[in-house]
């Protein structure tokens, strides 16, 4: 029969029950075919016990066919179609049969047929009993089947057994995992048995839900804690990512002296890592080994993760390199844990790593590596995933895969790949129109930022702080100071939403960039929170930008004050000085800068050749083929110097001559890197390179010339924006 969800049927007031017909229990128990069920560790023995089981009469028995149906419903060997087989071909089951098929189907990956069997096992005339119900509400619960789980709370008032402990506690769970709290609270305030089992399950219904001061009070009052309530609580805490209380909580449950299990401590593990409590996480691993738990492999993956996120990564790879088997997950832990603190060339050679181990990686792999390769302009890796993706991650539904990649191409440089992957979206989230409103914004398209950001709200997204930085970043990208105000005032006004340091960092940006001190200034003083480094340093930027050397030495103390190691900023008004011929001025602050012993983060860039990233530093000579590359670079120079480029010097913060300001200037990062590019990739191809700083005034006028000379698009991420050289032009038409 079919069973409709509409109704179960009514339960009769009398059952029949077929009398047993077995033999003794305890001779069929002890028979030997039934022995080498226990010892199956495949569908074949099975069938071969089967056949044994035949050949001596036992399948007469209803006893012998459960216990068949038991091993092929149940035990990970087994087969439920094969148990339906058997199941079947009983002329008259009996309750225990009955039982075990709905349970092999509550177990499965179809528990509401267990549903259907119920309902044709009462038709049969084959009373429930108390084992029954709890694998029933099971399948209920995993399928959301409210309406079907209130027909079976009919059926256990009517046969009597809501005393029974186990369908009591079955019935709480399936109501309180369903959102249906207030009918959990009712089970639960009926009866009298309200063990650590019930109170249990009521508190998981409100966690799920995010109740947790409401799960927290039934906490306080149960009588008799178990290690699985206390567990409730914390897990609960975690996942709302409240992680101090999850930890506080673990604090009372050492004092009360119940004893951990493996549950309880890869959750502390997981609150540690997010709240970085390092002394509580090795307080745990010491936990681990004590107990001779040092090879689970579940506990030691939490340990790495743990370890990586609260910035131990040595102590995290040792641990991973001393594991004899690793499953994804420890793999995913290790390689998220480099991307974590920004190791994201050690995150790229564990994936490497790991696929050569031919262990499958899954989207939570994907998800920890897409950064990275973002990060390091990895762009034919990221190719790669995605290919993989499409292939075996087609069915996909969540999201954050997709977004994933257009944050990864958009951040690579390829914007045409974002904008596909983000059309062939077949739902959208908010996330992933995020992305691609940011990805244009960081590639200078503002008028298609903002055109989405409006298609966006006309499909019934609501935008959210995270939108408004992608809209404003756009405008300040676009020098749109006009559009830039509308944007951060409708920002409150129409959408509710109260400006963030980083729409504040925006706007003060485009301002500055305009020239508009004044009223960047009288922003600052609006602002509800203190201005932070970043706020200041946009400020700054901007008065190097137009030369305000009185104004940027009021901005660089405020600067100092509030992130005092931040050597950005004494590099930036190291340039301010140089700008206007101050090298005394200049020579002060870098010796400032040396004596507080604050160092200055070298500028890097990076290039991807053959699937190889490749990183080159000012004036580097460590590179296989740096011999070719400084052949190109001189070939470059000539090209340029007979094309009449004239280098700008100003930005160049040492007082030396002139000659020497220009082969310091050559030697640029970016310099060596597209260097590095022509001679390693066939003419025409475009070159991508990503450098961790701003591109300097004359690199950014070299690059224009570069790409006509050459024929070349060169696609530039520096550390505020993309660059799109071609023909002698750039796509930011010089605002950045």
């Amino acid at each position: 029969m079919v069973f409709s969800s509409s109704s179960l049927p009514i339960l009769p007031c009398n059952f029949h029950v077929l009398p047993a017909a077995d033999p003794p229990y305890k001779l069929l128990q002890t028979h030997p075919s039934l022995t080498l069920l226990s010892k199956c560790k495949s569908i074949q023995n099975l069938k071969q016990v089967h056949t044994h089981i035949v050949k001596t009469g036992l399948h007469n028995t209803h006893f012998a066919l459960s216990k068949l149906i038991e091993f092929c419903a149940v035990s990970p060997f087994g087969d439920l179609s094969y148990a339906l087989s058997v199941f079947e071909s009983i002329e008259n089951p009996n309750q225990i049969v009955w039982n075990m098929i709905i349970r092999g189907y509550s177990l499965s990956s179809r528990p509401l047929e267990a549903v259907e069997f119920y309902v044709r096992m009462i038709l049969s005339g084959v009373e429930p009993n108390s084992y029954t119900f709890p694998f029933l509400l099971k399948s209920c619960t995993k399928t959301a089947a409210t309406h079907e789980g209130k027909q079976v709370h009919g059926h256990v008032v009517k046969l009597g057994l809501e005393s029974d402990a186990f369908v009591h506690t079955s019935l709480i769970n399936m109501y309180a995992q369903n959102g249906e709290l207030v009918s959990a609270r009712m089970v639960f305030d009926k009866s009298h048995l309200r063990d650590a089992v019930s109170f249990t399950a009521l508190i998981s219904g409100y966690v799920s839900r995010g109740c947790m001061d409401d799960a927290r009070v039934l906490f306080d009052e149960i009588p008799v804690r178990d290690v699985v309530s206390w567990n409730a609580m914390i897990s609960g805490y975690a996942q709302r990512d409240r992680f101090e209380e999850a930890l506080a909580l673990f604090g009372e449950m050492r004092k009360a002296n119940v004893s951990p299990n493996e549950s309880t401590m890869v959750t502390v593990l997981s609150a540690c890592a997010q709240s970085g409590s390092l002394e509580l996480g090795k307080w745990v691993a010491s936990w681990i080994e004590d107990h001779g738990l040092g090879s689970n492999l579940r506990l030691v993956s939490a340990l790495i993760d743990m370890y990586s996120k609260c910035g131990a990564l040595d102590i995290a790879r040792g641990l991973f390199d001393g594991l004899q088997q690793r499953d994804v997950i420890s793999w995913n832990v290790m390689i998220g844990g480099y991307t974590h603190k920004s190791h994201y060339k050690e995150a790229l050679m564990q994936f490497r790593l790991m696929l050569r181990s031919n262990t499958q990686p899954n989207d939570v792999t994907f998800l920890a590596i897409l950064p990275a390769c973002a990060h390091l302009g990895a762009l034919d890796l990221g190719k790669w995933i995605h290919a993989y993706i499409d292939k075996n991650f087609q069915k996909f539904t969540n999201t954050s895969l997709w977004t994933s990649l257009i944050d990864m191409y958009a951040k690579c440089g390829n914007i045409e790949a974002a904008k596909q992957v983000f059309n062939g979206m077949e739902t959208k989230s908010l996330a992933s129109w995020n992305a691609m409103i940011s990805g244009l914004a960081m590639h200078g398209d503002a008028h298609a930022a903002l055109e989405l950001f409006s298609k966006m709200e006309d499909e019934g997204f609501n935008p959210d702080a995270i939108t408004f930085v992608g809209v404003l970043s756009a405008c300040n990208h676009g020098g749109l100071v006009d559009l830039g105000r509308q944007y951060f005032s409708s920002m409150t006004t129409d959408y509710h939403i109260s400006p963030e340091l980083h729409h504040y960092g925006c706007m003060i940006d485009i301002l500055g960039r305009a020239g508009l001190f004044d009223e960047a200034g009288a922003l600052m003083k609006s602002m509800e929170m203190k201005p932070d480094g970043a706020v200041w340093g946009s400020l700054l930027g901007a008065c190097r930008l137009h030369r305000r050397v009185e104004l940027g030495e009021s901005v660089a103390k405020h600067l100092f004050e509030v992130e005092p190691e931040n050597a950005g900023a004494y590099v930036l008004l190291s340039n301010i000085y140089a700008g206007a011929g101050r090298w005394d001025d200049m020579a002060r602050i870098r010796t400032r800068l040396n004596d507080l012993g604050i160092k200055k983060v070298p500028g890097s860039t990076s290039i991807e050749v053959n699937s190889v990233v490749h990183e080159f530093l000012v004036s580097d000579k460590s590179h296989p083929l740096s011999k070719e590359i400084y052949e190109m670079l001189e070939e470059i120079d000539r090209l340029l110097d007979k094309a009449g480029f004239v280098p700008d010097t100003s930005e160049v913060l040492y007082d030396m001559g002139e000659e020497w300001k220009e082969v310091a200037l050559s030697h640029h990062s970016e310099k060596l890197a597209i260097a590095f590019g022509l001679i390693s990739t066939k003419p025409g191809t475009t070159i991508r390179i990503v450098k961790n700083l701003r591109v300097c005034g004359n690199c950014h006028s070299a690059t224009k010339l570069i790409s006509k000379i050459f024929n070349r698009e060169i696609i530039a991420r520096d550390g505020n924006r993309f660059h799109h050289f071609r023909d002698g032009s750039c796509s930011c038409n010089d605002n950045w």
